[in-house]
């Protein structure tokens, strides 16, 4: 009797790790998905970049302190005239909120500028990514500028392996 039960106790806890492992498998493709699109913008790769975004054009809003931009088409001329940045990401979370819609939100902070002069630079990112054409892009940034208060500030020997 024993054995009966511990079998129905790990089937039934075997059918909830599978069926809750099947909700998030839209949450799953799209952090993995970040990490290559955060990895591209680094190597400055920006035939990924563009290829990753909405066909349809973005919605973004900087943490320059400009206004939201309007629907923009991304190329990767436009890319290549946005300096040079090396950023990290931390903490990213996702969360679907319908179909082939998926919420992601992290904190990222590097360094960005020109090679002249670079600025530290951290600011708090949500996204939203869209499955199109059977890829996940990215539909939207908001990205809002994160104050430095007492937290560590980025150094070069950051990014040292």
């Amino acid at each position: 009797m024993k054995k009966l039960a511990l079998s129905a106790l790990l089937i039934s806890f075997s059918t909830f790790l599978f069926a809750g492992h099947h909700e998030n498998s839209s949450e799953s493709e799209v952090l993995k998905a970040l990490s290559t699109y955060m990895d591209a913008r680094n190597s400055r790769d920006f035939k990924t970049v563009v290829d990753m975004s909405s066909k349809s054009g973005t919605l973004d809003t900087n943490s320059d302190g400009s206004f939201h931009k309007p629907l923009t088409q991304q190329s990767v001329d436009d890319w290549k005239k946005s300096g040079e940045a090396l950023t990290q990401y931390f903490f990213p979370e996702a969360t679907m909120i319908a179909e082939g819609v998926v919420h992601v939100r992290f904190y990222s902070e590097g360094m960005v500028g020109s090679k002249e002069k670079m600025y530290d630079y951290r600011t708090r990112v949500t996204m939203n990514w869209i499955k199109e054409e059977g890829n996940w892009v990215i539909k939207s940034a908001h990205y809002s500028p994160a104050s430095y208060g007492g937290v560590h500030k980025t150094q070069a020997s950051d990014f040292e392996d």
